[in-house]
């Protein structure tokens, strides 16, 4: 599909795809193993100007938008849909400021961002995931600060990041209308991190508690207003599902590239296994399915970039089919491989791993056809 894009599109999709050829494939076992963050990798990012890719220029970035974020993030999930991630799970913490921000704190937080500066999102909570609604973190005006309390779970990035988009509650009496929306620094008193979790997959990521008592923010750290938080991370999440969907993508091409590669190389009955038509077939399907899923996620940017108001389901679409295809063909390409599949000397058990994650965070995929049914139901009332 790179014939749709234009020339500064393929500049990046090339720039990206050499990161992660050179930079992050080599080391990716081996950040999965130690479970480490992958601040080397970070800094190439940063160098090479990736951070800030979706950016406005006036704050130091490339100008680019969603698209542009999912092209990056394609291409570097191919090399490791962890390490990828801080990359990745930046924009999601990005996306409040630049959607709800004023303009002091665009300058004020952009700037750092497109330079380098990791972010994060804080809205889940042990119980509030799938019902965001439910978040218990309070924070409560005091004089031109407001104190936040609480523990949010769960959070990529956690720790390692210098910027938090926290929602927390302002008004408990307003339910979801009475959360707000605050951006949080690290080093402020009373943020604090708890345990770092040991995860099935995205080993090179950083997925910590975020933790806050008697913490003080400053009033000019609201985004947009008090009772927006809930909108504020609605739309976040329409913003930055086509994300998850091109880290699904990403690891999905990586697992059919594996699978094809090795077919070609394993002998079975004096000839390659990709002669037998079952792997053909099998690897058909895959293709198909990746190719199908390539299609789905830049047409969900594009939407998203052309300003569309309404971008829920086709954002819920991208990211539950790219998902959903990451799981499939992760394991097809396990099944492909053998027993040689289920061997963590072989990237495709890890592929697998990673992938899983895709169809759980940032709304599972079961949340993710509500959505779609709902706008389909709304849509059909308009008629």
């Amino acid at each position: 599909m790179d014939v749709l894009l234009t020339e500064e599109q393929k500049m990046l999709k090339d720039l990206c795809r050499q990161i992660a050829r050179e930079k992050i494939k080599p080391v990716a076992a081996e950040y999965d193993e130690k479970e480490e963050f992958p601040w080397p990798i970070v800094k190439i990012l940063a160098d090479s100007d990736i951070m800030g890719v979706y950016i406005p220029e006036q704050y130091g970035g490339m100008g680019g938008g969603t698209f542009e974020l999912a092209i990056a993030t394609e291409e570097l999930s191919w090399g490791c849909g962890g390490i990828a991630l801080a990359f990745a799970a930046t924009g999601l913490g990005t996306f409040p400021i630049l959607l709800f921000g004023n303009e002091e704190q665009k300058k004020k937080y952009l700037t750092k961002i497109a330079k380098g500066t990791i972010a994060a999102f804080c809205i889940t909570e042990a119980e509030a995931g799938s019902d965001a609604g439910s978040i218990k973190t309070t924070a409560v005006k005091d004089g031109n600060h407001y104190v936040l309390n609480g523990t949010k779970q769960w959070i990529t990035n956690g720790g390692e990041a210098d910027i938090y988009t926290v929602i927390a509650m302002t008004d408990k009496t307003k339910g979801a209308r009475g959360a707000t929306a605050f951006i949080v620094e690290k080093g402020t008193k009373g943020l604090d991190f708890g345990k770092k979790e040991k995860k099935l997959g995205i080993r090179g990521s950083a997925t910590r508690e975020v933790v806050f008592t008697d913490c003080k923010v400053p009033k000019e750290n609201v985004l947009a207003r008090e009772g927006m938080g809930f909108i504020a991370a609605m739309k976040t999440f329409d913003y930055s599902r086509p994300g998850v969907a091109a880290q699904a993508l990403g690891i999905a091409q990586r697992a059919l590239d594996e699978a094809v590669s090795y077919s070609h190389e394993r002998k079975q009955f004096g000839q390659s296994i990709s002669s037998f038509q079952g792997i053909q077939f099998m690897m058909a399907d895959m293709a198909i399915q990746v190719e199908a899923a390539r299609a789905l996620v830049y047409q969900a940017a594009r939407i998203i970039d052309a300003g569309a108001k309404d971008i829920s389901k086709i954002s819920a679409m991208a990211k539950t089919f790219a998902s959903d295809v990451a799981m499939k063909v992760t394991t097809d390409a396990v099944q492909i491989l053998g027993g040689y599949g289920y061997m963590r000397e072989y990237p495709v058990e890890k592929l697998m791993r990673d992938a899983k994650i895709t169809q759980i965070y940032e709304g599972t995929n079961q949340i993710q056809r509500t959505i779609i049914a709902a706008s389909l139901i709304k849509e059909l009332k308009k008629k």
